[in-house]
């Protein structure tokens, strides 16, 4: 009996989970990407496998998942992954009441715990002293080189279940059950787009009518740390408390917010929340920013990278600062609060997208219920 055969639209980590998936499942895949390789909101990003963004429950379930297959998949693909978990930084009583609240909350369901100042110094070398209440420290947190890992995910992929790739390849037509890339057509029993932004190409109406808008982050990369210096655990700062979702079992969580919407107006504005990620080499990934909106001026804002870099600073301390990359990225999002869109425009069409920035945190384990959804 011959395998049905699926066709999966884009190569950054949405598709590539699909991808994976559905050849677990028997199916022979063809995966169309419109560039030689991913180069959007997959390879600008943290690498960050982030269960503690994700609330307790469904999501968190999805991003232990998604956390277990990177594991399995860096280890065959020989692909580096660190397990350094997260340490969330408080220098105002009232981050620190918040981060306790959220310990205390969480600590049934996850590997967390509020921990002293001196504990938190303990953990990490490049966590600024000065000031420091204490933190919020969680387990679960891995780093991945996004960019090494969604370049060379295709070979891997490839020699294991036989997936076919056409790169450089743009679909720009949808007819189910074939597929267009100007005259070239193809054709399988089921279709999977999972695209990002290409969605408002493909599909126009669908965009427009279902509570999509954008998101464009800016991102900086500094210099590799002298010595094989490292920093162990993420780093964040408060700002990030009001960013995740993961974090709304805080009773104080709303003072806090307020607290910043009146002493860091300019933060809230542009979306900021400072985060750091440290990769194999021993650079530092440091950001970011959310501006949302249909179009974006195509230049990064100066002022943007500066506010990043001016909070971070006051809690972390690294060897070196010397910036060496910016860049900014852009990804679909919902603005009704869902971070996932799958939806099916026609028989056998069926599109993966709306994740949100969740992208490497999700989508393995998304991909594995859509398909098991079948």
């Amino acid at each position: 009996m011959a395998k049905k055969n699926a066709i999966v639209i884009g190569a950054g980590i949405v598709g590539l989970a699909m991808a994976r998936s559905l050849a677990e499942n028997g199916f022979a895949v063809t995966v169309f990407e419109r560039n030689e390789k991913a180069v959007g909101a997959s390879v600008r990003n943290f690498g960050m496998v982030w269960p503690i963004g994700q609330p307790v429950g469904k999501l968190y379930e999805r991003a232990l998942r998604s956390k277990a297959i990177w594991k399995k998949v860096c280890t065959e693909a020989g692909l580096w992954h660190n397990e350094v978990g997260s340490l969330h930084l408080a220098y105002n009583d009232l981050e620190w009441k918040v981060l306790q609240e959220i310990a205390e909350a969480e600590k049934a369901h996850r590997p967390i715990a509020a921990i002293t100042a001196n504990q938190a110094l303990q953990k990490s070398e490049a966590v600024n002293p000065f000031e420091l209440k204490g933190a919020l420290w969680n387990e679960d947190e891995m780093i991945v080189e996004s960019r090494v890992a969604i370049e060379k995910l295709p070979a891997y992929i490839t020699e294991k279940y036989g997936i076919v790739f056409y790169f450089n390849t743009a679909i720009n037509e949808i007819n189910y059950p074939s597929v267009k890339s100007g005259k070239q057509t193809w054709q399988a029993d089921l279709i999977y787009v999972c695209s990002g932004p290409d969605l408002e190409t493909l599909y126009p109406e669908v965009f427009a009518a279902n509570y999509f808008t954008k998101s464009k982050l800016q991102m900086m990369r500094l210099i590799m740390q002298p010595g094989g210096w490292r920093i162990g655990p993420s780093l964040c700062g408060g700002l990030s408390l009001i960013h995740y979702k993961g974090f709304q079992s805080a009773a104080s969580l709303p003072a806090l917010k307020e607290y910043y919407e009146t002493t860091m107006p300019d933060y809230i504005k542009w979306g900021i929340h400072v985060m750091v990620s440290q990769n194999a080499e021993g650079e530092l990934t440091i950001g970011d920013s959310h501006e949302y909106g249909l179009v974006f001026d195509p230049f990064d804002k100066v002022f943007i990278n500066k506010l990043i870099i001016d909070y971070m600073q006051k809690f972390a301390v690294f060897k070196d600062w010397s910036i060496i990359q910016s860049w900014h990225g852009i990804y679909p999002k919902r603005t009704n609060g869902e971070v996932e869109f799958i939806h099916s425009p026609e028989n056998g069409v069926t599109i993966v997208n709306g994740l949100g920035g969740n992208g490497m945190t999700l989508s393995f384990g998304l991909a594995e219920e859509v398909v098991t959804a079948i």
